[in-house]
């Protein structure tokens, strides 16, 4: 399985990227690796891939929606034999997950684009990528994670909890727009979306080198209904 071989049906070069999407993109291509300097402690993140890998049939192909550096997710799943396919609007961090997770693919892709995909996954994992769109985007992300999902597929995410709607803040030196839920409505949205809950936690998080102050961050595994 090759690192820079695709495996989603719409290439990258087809895509007019909007303004606000480069603008994300740009950023993140300059944060790169300082990335997971911040976020060094991912336990809630790696326990919910621990826990969905007990659900997942060997050899399972999951899609790893806003794989940035591609750990620890990417990397988690490709060593446990999962056939591991990253998408992420971020060339650096792509470029970056490449280096990291050779034996996965990672691709230029938009999450809102896999409303036109024709690949089915038995798995999706979003960490911490829904809550860069806008609230009224998000129930468009979630219907093409639904579609792309086989019928029972799993689909883990995790959002900080907050009650924001695509809020700019100061981020590793760029402004970046974020969007939160409390819990309850979470469960509301992702109700609607076709998906039934079957584990969440919160955990309480403070970034390691950022004037960032401790947050909640929801981690959430659930199942494709309908």
């Amino acid at each position: 399985m090759g690192g820079n071989e695709a495996d989603i049906t719409k290439p990258d070069a087809d895509r007019a990227w909007t303004e606000r999407e480069t603008s994300q993109a740009t950023a993140y291509d300059d944060i790169g690796d300082r990335y997971d300097d911040a976020f060094p402690h991912k336990e809630g993140q790696v326990e919910c891939v621990d826990l969905l890998l007990g659900k997942l049939p060997p050899g399972a192909r999951v899609l790893d929606v806003g794989c940035g550096t591609g750990l620890p997710t990417s990397r988690q799943l490709a060593d446990a034999g999962c056939e591991v396919t990253g998408i992420d609007i971020s060339p650096g961090m792509l470029d970056i997950a490449r280096r990291n997770v050779p034996k996965a693919r990672f691709l230029r892709f938009d999450m809102i684009d896999l409303a036109a995909e024709r690949d089915r996954y038995d798995a999706v994992v979003a960490f911490f990528s829904l809550l860069h769109l806008p609230r009224a985007r998000i129930p468009d992300a979630l219907e093409s994670i639904h579609r792309v999902l086989v019928p029972g597929g799993r689909f883990c995410l995790a959002m900080v909890e907050a009650d924001v709607d695509d809020l700019l803040i100061p981020f590793l030196g760029h402004q970046v727009r974020v969007t939160g839920y409390f819990r309850d409505e979470l469960r509301s949205v992702l109700g609607a979306a076709g998906f039934a809950i079957e584990d969440e936690t919160a955990r309480s998080y403070a970034p390691s080198s950022t004037q960032a102050q401790a947050e909640v961050q929801l981690f959430l595994t659930c199942r494709r209904v309908g």
